[in-house]
């Protein structure tokens, strides 16, 4: 059965590391502490004093000052895992933790996890062709010698950086090695731990590469399991589940969020808040549990992406000049039928083709597989149709050769409504209101990776409030904005009241909008 030496960085929170040691060591682990010799002292006096009757545990022989985005975490990090394997040689497994880390499953869980398959677990993507990277710096990282911390001494780090761009002075990434990065928090296999261990000490020269890159923590172990395991013995994820904000600061997780977290198809989680006791709490009485049954849903960073981008407007990047003069026709009338059920507005679609012989095409800006004719490519992807979709439409109108064509839409595309209204066609609109069900929310959310079928009922309970506001606020911004001829139907409206609005929206004789409204499975779910 595995056995887990974990590698635990830490600088804070004397009395949490305690509780942490003795937790995971109580289950057969073991662990190697290196504390930050930057650090208070008398912090890592407590820590010593408090387990050093613990055979479990052990310390780096060496301390090392630590600074965010600096060798000195990788340095650590090393110390202790030359600790580690010589203390535990019974160990199979070595787990990188923080002491904001907490274990989200039992140890039961953990140890036939990593008993299932016989390989490493390490985030481990191409440095160069991936977009791990989001901001800042990229080849920069490597190709130049970065000797002074951002964070402490931020003019020199830029000043020493724009020198070396200036002289070319660049350097060459060692030929045999194909940089990758991810996340540092990484479980990896004995045998891979002594390779790497075997491999700084023969290659000083990647060391010394390694030492002045820019955040080798990413990098360092990523790259050098590429190099020395076979692929097929890596699993290119981490077991420790982490969010980021769209500001790149990690998601912290509260009392609230104990069930959210044991739904999620990891082993631990960063970061649990200080003050989070209770959460604290309760995961710590989990992991000494055994015979528990966990349901991975695994929704949880769609979820907060969801939960995060309610309060925020988007903003397109400037529009090209030939796309700000283009107009899909001056006499031309686009008439959009706009639902959050899309089956509904799609039947609607349809029974108006039969009655009208109106052109009429579904959400061809929400779903990409929405049968289109050969535009030249412009139609290919959503994206494209979305960048260019004055052009579009008018191609679609010159295709079907009318000057009046009919589309559904959803309500979150506040942006082209606006955009079609500044348009010199005549737009008309048409709101179709549907009642929403628990049930059809729960769906709905589990359609768009906000929940699986395995997520806990509390979570979908304190989530359906939130998605019933969200239709709710696009609704209301949609009457916000006042476009003219707007009409709406609604699914609880008899026939003669939805029939009036539907004659006015497609300018047709009331006795034939009337039969539109009267189709008996419109509002079907």
């Amino acid at each position: 059965m595995a056995q887990i030496a974990f590698i635990l960085l830490c600088h804070k929170d004397p009395e949490g590391i305690i509780r942490q040691a003795e937790r995971l060591t109580a289950a057969g682990d073991c662990m190697a502490i290196h504390f930050d010799a930057r650090a208070d002292a008398a912090h890592y006096r407590r820590i010593r004093e408090a387990l050093k009757n613990n055979p479990g545990v052990a310390f780096a022989g060496k301390r090392v000052r630590c600074g965010w985005g600096e060798w000195s975490l990788v340095q650590a990090t090393l110390n202790a895992l030359e600790t580690a394997v010589s203390a535990f040689p019974q160990a199979t497994h070595f787990y990188m933790l923080s002491g904001d880390c907490m274990a989200i499953k039992t140890a039961e869980y953990v140890h036939a996890f990593l008993d299932a398959e016989d390989v490493d677990y390490i985030e481990s993507f191409d440095f160069f062709r991936s977009d791990w990277i989001r901001t800042g710096m990229k080849e920069d990282r490597l190709i130049y010698r970065h000797i002074f911390n951002e964070r402490r001494h931020r003019r020199l780090f830029y000043a020493s950086h724009g020198l070396q761009r200036k002289l070319g002075l660049s350097r060459k990434i060692p030929q045999d090695l194909q940089i990758m990065i991810g996340s540092q928090w990484w479980c990896l296999r004995r045998r891979t731990i002594e390779w790497i261990l075997e491999f700084t000490r023969a290659r000083r020269d990647v060391m010394r590469f390694f030492r002045t890159t820019w955040i080798p923590d990413e990098t360092f172990f990523q790259t050098l399991v590429r190099h020395l395991v076979p692929e097929s013995e890596i699993r290119s994820r981490a077991l420790t589940f982490l969010m980021f904000s769209d500001y790149g600061m990690p998601v912290t997780f509260y009392n609230d969020h104990y069930d959210l977290l044991l739904s999620q198809d990891f082993l631990f989680a960063r970061k649990i808040s200080p003050e989070a006791r209770e959460l604290k709490r309760r995961l710590g009485d989990l992991y000494a549990q055994r015979g528990v049954t966990f349901s991975i849903s695994n929704e949880g960073r769609h979820l907060y992406g969801f939960l995060t981008g309610r309060g925020r407007e988007g903003r397109r990047f400037a529009p090209r000049f030939w796309e700000r003069e283009s107009t899909i026709g001056r006499g031309r009338e686009l008439m959009i039928v706009v639902c959050k059920k899309w089956h509904v507005a799609k039947r609607l679609a349809e029974r108006i083709r039969q009655a009208t012989n109106l052109p009429a095409i579904d959400y061809l800006f929400d779903e990409e597989n929405t049968p289109l004719p050969d535009l030249g490519g412009i139609e290919r992807t959503l994206g494209k149709r979305t960048r260019h979709r004055r052009a579009l439409m008018r191609m679609l109108f010159d295709h079907h050769e009318s000057d009046r064509l009919l589309i559904c839409m959803d309500p979150d595309n506040m942006e082209l409504f606006r955009d079609f209204y500044s348009d010199r066609a005549r737009v008309r609109l048409l709101e179709v209101e549907c009642t929403f069900s628990d049930e059809y929310l729960i769906g709905h959310a589990m359609r768009v990776g906000l929940a699986g079928e395995s997520t806990p009922g509390e979570i979908l309970k304190n989530l359906l409030p939130t998605i019933r506001y969200d239709m709710a606020f696009e609704s209301e911004r949609i009457r916000d904005a006042a476009f003219p001829r707007h009409y709406r139907i609604h699914q609880n409206a008899s026939v003669e009241e939805n029939a009036a609005p539907l004659a006015a929206f497609l300018d047709i004789p009331p006795e034939k909008a009337r039969e539109i409204a009267a189709t008996d499975y419109l509002f079907a779910d």
